[in-house]
């Protein structure tokens, strides 16, 4: 099944890489180009990754990534050291690292770089495909990174309380309504699984909805609508949508800008809880704000994860900083389990004592009723035989 591409991730890809096989990268040295090539040929089909990751080719935005930032990290090896990627070692690494941390290295048009992180991860990523290939080879490499920082610091988002997204609805037009509320519901990745959802993928009279493998980041799953089902029933009927149409078939720039100018007009510039000011929303920021809401109420954080298409707990924290959080213990939390067990023991010695003594008292009636009897019998057979007429 084809999927939707909001981005065109792969027509940008697929031009880069022809341009590039053709004239060599840009503003690169000739080594540079040839390595920074058969790293992303081998990606693309799977080769010489680490073990510890997922096999197979990856994705285009996998590959439009690698594309991007391993010539920007090779232009400024070149401009800083004059050196190539293969012929670095730790001290330099650790050095440019530490200046686009600190912000002595900054970007072309003069601010700081805010996801050093990432592309330490990209450095790490292709020194270890790197080793691995020249392993095959006979030769091996020592590996430079192990000691880089690839940690980060978390951006600020907009978190919004339920009162405001619905703030934010009344303000709305009937399909920005729908889709901030499916977004808040869901907690859906935004753009990529939102823009293939379809209608057939619903279910239960829009009462539950199914994310399809092919579209999400991580694992397909089959999630419960408990917010947005009678809004998302009621546009899909006004746009008279068929079983195979994307009910939110947008442009996520325009998409954005939209959210950015509700939410200034509606909620005004002030920071956020989280950081980011109100006038900045996006529709990522409804994923951390879906989890904030579903967080207290989920009693499993494995049912909380799969909601949410995680395979790793510090996803919740990540997401949702505890924003929002209450404390919901109860007084029959207090009860730990071992106390139960033994008011549970006690229960059932008390109803077994009841049912004995029932037995014991049902006995003691028989017994009753049969003394009676007998004493009846007795009493006639000594009375005078007048007396016997009388009675």
């Amino acid at each position: 099944m084809v999927k939707n591409d909001p981005y065109n991730i792969k027509e940008k890809y697929l031009k880069w890489k022809s341009k590039a096989l053709t004239n060599g990268i840009v503003s690169v040295s000739g080594a540079n180009s040839a390595i920074i090539i058969q790293y992303l040929q081998d990606m693309e089909q799977g080769l010489n990754v680490a073990s510890s990751n997922k096999k197979g080719g990856r994705s285009f935005i996998r590959l439009n990534s690698i594309a991007l930032r391993m010539p920007m990290l090779a232009r400024e090896f070149e401009s800083r050291y004059r050196l190539n990627l293969t012929e670095l070692d730790e001290t330099y690494l650790a050095s440019f690292f530490t200046g686009m941390r600190n912000g002595t290295i900054k970007r072309k048009d003069g601010k700081e770089y805010k996801s050093t992180g990432d592309y330490v991860k990209e450095m790490k990523a292709f020194w270890h495909w790197h080793m691995k290939s020249n392993h095959k080879k006979g030769i091996e490499i020592k590996n430079i990174t192990q000691d880089l920082d690839k940690s980060q610091d978390k951006p600020d988002w907009v978190y919004l309380t339920e009162e405001q997204i619905r703030q934010l609805t009344n303000e709305s037009n009937h399909k920005y309504e729908a889709l901030i509320w499916f977004l808040f519901d869901t907690g859906i990745r935004a753009p990529t699984e939102l823009v293939n959802v379809k209608v057939s993928d619903f279910h239960n009279d829009f009462k539950e909805l199914a994310i399809r493998e092919e579209a999400s980041k991580t694992f397909g799953r089959r999630i419960k609508l408990m917010i947005c089902s009678k809004t998302i029933k009621e546009y899909v009927k006004q746009n008279k949508f068929e079983p195979e149409d994307y009910i939110f078939n947008i442009d996520p720039s325009s998409t954005n800008r939209y959210l950015k100018r509700l939410a200034k007009r509606v909620l005004g510039e002030k920071l956020s809880p989280a950081g980011q000011k109100y006038s900045d929303l996006t529709m990522y920021d409804f994923r951390h704000n879906s989890c904030c809401y579903w967080l207290p109420r989920y009693k499993s954080e494995s049912a909380l994860k799969y909601r949410f298409g995680w395979k790793k707990s510090d996803k919740i924290h990540y997401y949702s900083e505890l924003l929002g959080m209450r404390d919901t213990i109860s007084e029959d939390d207090m009860l730990i389990d071992i106390t139960k067990t033994e008011i549970e023991q006690k229960l059932q010695k008390a109803e077994k004592e009841k049912e004995l003594m029932q037995e014991q008292l049902t006995t003691l009636q028989r017994q009753v009723a049969k003394i009676g009897e007998l004493t009846k019998h007795l009493y006639l057979k000594v009375l005078p035989q007048k007396e016997m007429e009388l009675f």
